[in-house]
Formats: C-alpha cells, structure tokens, sequence
C-alpha cells in the first residue's frame, strides 16, 4: 500500500517535480513509458464521444494520449503543480483540482476510467476504486496501469539495482530530487497484481484481469462494471 497517508505532502512534492515530471518519466523508463500508455489506451477501447476520466493524471501525458483517440478527457490531480504544467503541455484536456477519494463528479457520468501510475501514491487505494466505480455509467470500463515489482529473481534483482542506484542520479536532473526517493519507495511497497485485481472485485468492477508488461516492471489491469 501506499507508504504516506499525508495528501498534503504528497501534493506539495508533485508540486516540486512537475516542470520536468514528463522529461524524466520518459528518461527513467528508457522510453517504455509511451508504450505502456499506448497498451492501456487500447485495452480502455475508447473513441469520439466517450467521456473519460484521467484519476491522478500528474501532467496530463496519458490524458493526452487518451484524447488523440478522440474522447473528451478529464484530468484530475490534487497537485496544483501538475495541473498548471499539464495546462500548458496538454490544450485538449480538461485539467481539475480535486481529490481522488471523493471525486467532485456525480454517479454514473462516465464511459470509462483510468489511473496510470499513480494508483500506489494513494493513501487508500481501495477507496479510489470505489469512488472510480462510481462515477462510471453501467457497462463502463476501467483500466489500472501501475508499476510494480517482477515476480522473477533475475529481473527482480535488476530492477532493485536500477531503482537504487541509476533512478537517484537521473533524479538529480529534477527540481525536487528527493522526491524521486519516495516514489521509489511506493514502488517497492506496492502490492502484487493479484491483490490490486482483488481490491478491483471488491470495489465492485467485473471481468477483472491483468497482464504483466515488460517483464513485471508494469502491470495492467481492466475491468467494467
């Protein structure tokens, strides 16, 4: 689970990293970024006149890509940081400022729902599925996509080796690197697939798979209610 329950610190560090957030997201994956977006873009199978809604969208970069296939995007943060900085890189996303735990949209508004990696900074996780659950109209889809940490030793180790010592450098690149050290954190603390595709049932979403991408380093998730 999350390893922070204080929003307000959570917020504020987004806050920090937000001018070079998309640079080193894009720098940190070796590029892997866009082609998970573009995997969970096509799993959500949206298109023109579907009403989408980006939960913890930071900077807006998988909003955006969710708008090039012509559905109208909401992107909510509660970092005041990232929703400006996504203003100015993204025009054809509806940025808001609100709390993904009690999400400012009435029952059933949307066709379809996505958290692309920010499902884990979340205090409680369990509840965002259930709030996302809500606002989404009866046949509507969800697709989760987190990082997370792979089930095979040799990878498994790789991975701790990058997260621990090539991400703090490329992290020095950033406004705020200290806050790379957290979202390493999360990342490490995050549960297996297994328990996040449990937390989906439990919250209500059927049809509940996942798929493991780029050996376990990502896992999607999707389901409809």
């Amino acid at each position: 689970m999350s390893v922070t329950t204080d929003q307000a610190t959570v917020a504020h560090m987004f806050d920090s990293v937000a001018p070079r957030y998309e640079i080193l997201t894009d720098v940190i994956s070796l590029g892997q970024d866009r082609r998970w977006r573009r995997l969970a873009v096509d799993a959500l199978e949206v298109g023109p006149g579907d009403a989408v809604l980006d939960v913890a969208a930071g900077t807006g970069a998988s909003s955006a890509a969710l708008a090039r296939t012509g559905a109208t995007v909401t992107a909510i943060d509660i970092s005041p940081g990232m929703m400006a900085q996504g203003r100015l890189n993204h025009k054809h996303v509806n940025f808001v400022i609100g709390d993904a735990e009690s999400l400012p949209f009435d029952d059933g508004v949307f066709d379809a729902v996505t958290a692309f990696f920010g499902l884990r900074t979340m205090p409680d996780p369990q509840r965002v599925l259930a709030e996302m659950f809500r606002v989404t109209k009866p046949g509507g889809r969800i697709v989760v996509c987190e990082l997370s940490t792979p089930p095979w030793p040799v990878l498994r180790f790789a991975h701790r080796v990058w997260m621990g010592r090539v991400m703090p450098v490329i992290a020095r690149f950033s406004t705020d690197p200290a806050s790379y050290t957290y979202l390493t954190q999360s990342i490490i603390a995050w549960p297996g697939p297994t328990t996040v595709a449990q937390w989906m049932v439990d919250a209500g979403w059927r049809g509940v798979r996942f798929n493991r991408l780029t050996g376990g380093i990502v896992t999607l998730h999707w389901g409809h209610r």
